[in-house]
This record gives structure tokens, sequence and C-alpha cells, in this order.
């Protein structure tokens, strides 16, 4: 029996002790997410058919998964995600602009689909500037103040806070979306004569970014449940195991910065010739 309970404690500790995953790979992602996201940011500035709010509020998407891979190329900052296996400090700023940016895309394809004749006169150009400038400021400022309190847990409690509050306003925007969209677009092809490929973009633009929130509470979802765990059972065996697999949380955030520009790609045909043009070209 006590070898048993032996045995038991030893498959515990092994499984405690996390996963080495080297710092090659590491860099190795953060370069591919850089490049990618840098092709999408200089593929929405060239198109001027990609000149519209949606794909404006993608671009700030794009950044913002951009400022992920170069905090991982930071050397400094590296070693700091490392240290206590806690990261809130340096990547506030792109995990806050990243849930928001989520959050105006769809409210942007909530208007399209369900406002879709007053859609140009309701998100105008000047409105998306606005837009992109408050959600950056307030990433900023929100981002100083994580960084200046990081250590105490009303700041962790208040980033989950926000990540719960955005996972249910999406969800519920997502839900009355599809929910509602077939039945909208009808009453509309009834009443208006508007063109049907208009209306099936619309469509498919909310799927794209329905796509891109699963990736992102995917990849995301585990690094907030360790939050969740720092505050709650910081002790307990069970959330100290869970802790010594912070590299594969740090390693899945770096996948939804690569996986995102592959989404925008294989889903909008604009924005993909646009990227074979650019690629192309730099060959």
């Amino acid at each position: 029996e006590g070898n048993q309970n032996n045995a038991t404690a030893g498959a515990g500790g092994a499984w405690c002790q996390g996963l080495n995953i080297p710092n090659e790979l590491f860099l190795t992602l953060g370069l591919v997410s850089l490049v990618e996201n840098l092709l999408v940011v200089a593929a929405i500035l060239k198109n001027r058919n990609l000149h519209s709010p949606m794909y404006y509020f993608i671009c700030c998407l794009a950044v913002s998964d951009m400022l992920v891979s170069i905090s991982n190329l930071t050397e400094t900052l590296f070693l700091l995600l490392l240290e206590h296996g806690v990261l809130v400090v340096r990547p506030t700023i792109s995990i806050v602009s990243s849930l928001s940016f989520l959050g105006v895309i769809a409210v942007d394809r909530y208007i399209t689909i369900f406002y879709a004749l007053r859609y140009h006169s309701i998100m105008t150009l000047q409105r998306a500037v606005v837009t992109m400038a408050s959600v950056w400021l307030a990433s900023t400022v929100s981002s100083t103040v994580f960084i200046t309190y990081y250590r105490s847990n009303a700041i962790l409690l208040c980033l989950i806070g926000f990540f719960l509050f955005m996972l249910v306003l999406m969800l519920v925007l997502y839900i009355h979306m599809f929910a509602l969209a077939r039945h909208h677009l009808r009453s509309i092809s009834s009443q208006q004569k508007q063109p049907t490929v208009y209306r099936s973009s619309s469509l498919k633009g909310a799927v794209t970014l329905t796509i891109l929130l699963g990736v992102f509470f995917i990849c995301w979802g585990p690094f907030f449940f360790h939050l969740i765990l720092i505050v709650t059972c910081p002790t307990n065996p069970f959330c100290t195991c869970f802790f010594s697999y912070f590299n594969l949380f740090l390693i899945l955030i770096i996948c939804n910065s690569v996986v995102d520009p592959l989404i925008y790609a294989f889903r909008s045909r604009e924005l993909w010739r646009t990227l074979r043009e650019l690629v192309l070209c730099s060959w």
C-alpha cells in the first residue's frame, strides 16, 4: 500500500512538472505571427476596396496580435513572464485591445445585418476613427494602471471581469444575430431591392468573426483560468500544478496571433488576393 501511495505521489509530481517548451519555439511562432499580421495590415492599407470600418477594426485587431508577438520577442519581457509564472504586466494592452476590438467588430456586424439600409449612416468613417482611438486610449490607460498595481488581486479581478463581460456581450450579440438574421434579411428582401450579394457577404462576415471569437477564447481561456486560480487558490496543490503549465498557455496565446491572419485570408477573397500580390511582389 505504501508503495502504491508513493507511486501515485510520484505520478502526481511528474504531472506537476509542466512542459519543457524550448525558447526557439516561442521565437519562431512570434516571428511568424509578426510577419503575418504585418502583411494583413499592409494589405488593408494597400487595397482601397478594404477601406471600410470592418476592415479597419480587423486591422486594429491585427495590430493587437502584433503587440503579442513583439512582447514575445522581447527578451526582458520573456524573462518577466517566466518569473513566478504570472503574465499580467506588459501584455495587458494587447489583451484589453484585442477583447475590445472583438467586441467592436461584433457590434459592427450586428449593425450590418440588422440595420443594413442605414449602416453607412450609422457607422461612418468618422465614428469608426473615434471608436478606434477610444479603444486604444482606454487600453493604454488601463495597462498603465495594471502595470502600477499588478500585484493586487483587485486588478486581476478587474481583468477577469472584463473578459467575462466581453464574453457574455459577444455571445448575446452573435446568438441574436444568427437566430434572427435570416428572418430579417427576408424582411429586407420583401421591402427593399438590396443586392443579395451584400446581404450574404454581411452574414459571411459575421461567420468569420464568430470563428475569430471562438479561436480567441480557446487560446486565451486557459490564461484567464490561470488568473482566476491565482486569485482563488494560489496555494492549493491542484492550482500549483496548473500553474506549472503556464508556458503552454503562452504558446496558445501566440498561436492565436498566428491563426487570426489565416482566418482573415481564407474568409475574404479580396484580402486573400491582396495578400498574395504582396507576397509575390516581395519575392
